[in-house]
C-alpha cells in the first residue's frame, strides 16, 4: 500500500459521516451501558410507582407537583411491553437522550453548522456529565431537551422550505414537551420572541400560507395537551383548572425555595461538570461580538471539510467586515434590521444560540427552585454557542478538553458507589441493597416511619404484601402485637430498643453538603471527597431463638 493509498482510507474511515457515526455509538454505549447500575433516586421511584400503579390499576391524574402525564404514559407503556424494573424504567429516557445527537444533522444539512461545529456539538451532547447522568435517569427533563431540539429542527425547516408538514412537526414536538413538563413554555417564549425578531428584520420570510400553518401547529399542540392531560379523556375536568393549578403550585415553589439556591447556582455546576462547554461558550460570545484581538486569535484557514460544510448551506453568504463591529452586532441582536437578502445562516444561528442560552440562564437564576437537572435547558444552547466560529485550532482545543468531560462522566454516572456530588441531589443510598437483602428474607415487615420512598416502589405487586407501613413511629405494644421479623424507622423518630431486636443502621438516601464542605471547596474540586448529608434508616432484626440461646 502506498502513501497514496494510505492517505485516501484515512479519509474514507475519519469522514464526516464516519466520524458522526462513531460519536453516535459512543452516545448509545454511554446512555445504555449498565442501565441499572445504580438505584433508582428519590424521584425516580415515585415516577415509576406512578407509572406501574397506571399500567395496573389504570389509575392517574395530572397533579404539578409531579409533572406532566408524558413520562407516565409512555413509561407504563414500555412496563407492559418489557416489564417493570429499573432498567426498563429509565429505557426511553436513554432514547431521548441518544436522539438529540442524530438531531444535529438535519441543522447541519441546512448549513446552520460547518462540519466542525457539527461534529464538536455531537461529541459534548455525547459525553456531558449532565446528558449523559439525566439521560439515565428517569426525570421529564431529557424528554424536554429532545422535543426542545426537535421543534428547533422543526422551525428552521419550516422557515427554509415553508412546507405544512415541518408547522404540524412543530406543532407535535410543542405538544409533547408541553405534556412532559411545566417549564417547556420557557422554550416556547423564547423561540416565539426570537422568531418574530427574525421576520421583523426580515431575515425570515414567511410564506403566504403562514396563518394557516399556525393554525394547524397549535391545533396539533393543543390536541396532543388535550389527550395526555384528561388522561385520554378520563379526565376532562383537568383541562379546566389544570393550567391554573400548575401555575399557582409553582409561583409556591418559587417563592417558598423548598430547594432554593443563590442565582449563580448553575454556573458553579457549569464550573463542576462543564468547565470546558461554559469556557468555549463564552470565547464564542467574544468572537460573535468580535471582541478586539479574541477573533483575531482564534482565527484559521479554511480546510477542505469546512469548505464542504459551507456549500451545505444554500444562499450561504459571508456578511460585510464593517457588519461585525461590537456595536452593529449589538444592533442587530436587538433592532430591526434592514436586511432583506440572503443572511449568513452560521451567524444567524450563534445569533439565535446567544439569546437562547441568556435567556435561559437569566431565567433559571431567577427561579426560586434550584435542581440539577434543570441545567440540561441551558447546556443545550451554551453547547451551540461553544462551537460557533469552529476554527482548526478551537475544535483540538475542545476535543483535548473533552477529556475532562468523559472523566467526570464516568465518576458521577458509572461509579457503583455512593458520591459525594451536587448533581445526585437526594440519590437513594446504595446501603439500601442490604436493608432489601433483609427484608427478602423476613415474612413480615413493619414500616414505622414517614420517611419510606423508594420501598413502595422496590416492594410492589405480590411482594407487597409482607410490608406494614405505619407512616409514623407507633407504639412498641404494636410492633410486639404484630410480630414483626423486621422493623424499620428512620433515625430522627426512632426507638432506644426492641427487645427481642437487634439495631442496625444504614443510610437511606444522601446529598452533597455545601455546609461541611464549604471551607475547603477547592481541595473539594480536584478530589471530590467530603462529608455529605444523608438521611439513615434503623432496622431492628428480630432475634432467632437460636441466636439467643
Amino acid at each position: 500500500m502506498n502513501a497514496a493509498e494510505f492517505t485516501t482510507r484515512v479519509r474514507e474511515r475519519f469522514s464526516f459521516e464516519g466520524v458522526f457515526l462513531l460519536i453516535l455509538l459512543v452516545t448509545i454505549a454511554l446512555r445504555f451501558y449498565f442501565l441499572d447500575l445504580k438505584l433508582f433516586h428519590h424521584d425516580e421511584a415515585i415516577h415509576a410507582w406512578f407509572s406501574y400503579r397506571l399500567l395496573t390499576e389504570g389509575t392517574y391524574i395530572y397533579d404539578p407537583m409531579y409533572h406532566g402525564p408524558f413520562l407516565y404514559y409512555t413509561t407504563a407503556g414500555i412496563f407492559s411491553l418489557l416489564g417493570d424494573s429499573d432498567l426498563v424504567g429509565r429505557i426511553l429516557p436513554a432514547l431521548f437522550g441518544t436522539l438529540i445527537v442524530p438531531l444535529l444533522y438535519p441543522i447541519y444539512r441546512l448549513g446552520y453548522l460547518d462540519q466542525k461545529q457539527t461534529l464538536v456539538a455531537a461529541l459534548f451532547l455525547a459525553v456531558s456529565p449532565n446528558m449523559v447522568y439525566f439521560s439515565r435517569f428517569l426525570r421529564n427533563d431529557i424528554y424536554i431537551a429532545f422535543f426542545t431540539m426537535a421543534l428547533l429542527v422543526a422551525l428552521l425547516y419550516y422557515f427554509e422550505r415553508g412546507q405544512v408538514r415541518y408547522a404540524l412537526l412543530a406543532g407535535a414536538a410543542a405538544g409533547f414537551g408541553m405534556s412532559a413538563k411545566e417549564n417547556m413554555p420557557i422554550v416556547l417564549l423564547i423561540f416565539g420572541v426570537f422568531s418574530l425578531y427574525q421576520v421583523w428584520t426580515r431575515k425570515v420570510r414567511l410564506p403566504d400560507h403562514w396563518v394557516r400553518d399556525l393554525v394547524l401547529g397549535g391545533l396539533v399542540m393543543t390536541g396532543i395537551m388535550a389527550v395526555f392531560y384528561s388522561s385520554f379523556g378520563a379526565h376532562p375536568e383537568v383541562l379546566l383548572d389544570g393550567w391554573l393549578r400548575a401555575i399557582e403550585h409553582w409561583t409556591a415553589m418559587h417563592q417558598m425555595q423548598r430547594l432554593g439556591g443563590p442565582p449563580y447556582f448553575y454556573i458553579l455546576l457549569f464550573i463542576l461538570y462543564e468547565i470546558p462547554i461554559l469556557a468555549l461558550a463564552v470565547v464564542g460570545v467574544l468572537q460573535f461580538f468580535d471582541v478586539p484581538g479574541i477573533t483575531k486569535r482564534w482565527r484559521s484557514h479554511p480546510t477542505e471539510m469546512d469548505a464542504e460544510g459551507a456549500a451545505m448551506g444554500e444562499e450561504e453568504i459571508p456578511i460585510a467586515p464593517e457588519t461585525r463591529s461590537l456595536r452593529d452586532r449589538f444592533r442587530g441582536l436587538f433592532n430591526r434590521g434592514r436586511e432583506v437578502g440572503p443572511v449568513n445562516r452560521q451567524e444567524e444561528f450563534a445569533r439565535f444560540a446567544i439569546f437562547w442560552m441568556l435567556l435561559s440562564l437569566a431565567a433559571y437564576a431567577y427561579i426560586g427552585e434550584k435542581v440539577p437537572w434543570l441545567i440540561l435547558h441551558q447546556l443545550l444552547p451554551m453547547i451551540f454557542v461553544a462551537v460557533y466560529a469552529m476554527t482548526t485550532r478551537k475544535a483540538i482545543i475542545a476535543v483535548a478538553a473533552s477529556v475532562f468531560l468523559v472523566a467526570m462522566t464516568f465518576h458521577v454516572a458509572f461509579t457503583p458507589a455512593d458520591i459525594n456530588e451536587p448533581i445526585v441531589q437526594v440519590q437513594n443510598s446504595e446501603d439500601l441493597r442490604d436493608v432489601f437483602a433483609k427484608i427478602d428474607a423476613a415474612d413480615r415487615v413493619a414500616v414505622a416511619s414517614e420517611t419510606y420512598w423508594p420501598l413502595p416502589w422496590y416492594y410492589r405487586g405480590d411482594q407487597a404484601s409482607k410490608l406494614s407501613y405505619y407512616s409514623k413511629k407507633v407504639d412498641e405494644s404494636t410492633i410486639y402485637a404484630g410480630d414483626f421479623d423486621l422493623v424499620i424507622t428512620h433515625d430522627a423518630d426512632t426507638y432506644p430498643a426492641l427487645e427481642g431486636y437487634t439495631k442496625e443502621t444504614y443510610r437511606l438516601n444522601y446529598w452533597f453538603s455545601y455546609t461541611e464542605n464549604k471551607d475547603r471547596l477547592l481541595e473539594y474540586y480536584f478530589l471530590r471527597n467530603g462529608k455529605v448529608g444523608s438521611r439513615n434508616l434503623e432496622v431492628f432484626s428480630r432475634v432467632s431463638s437460636g441466636t439467643a440461646g
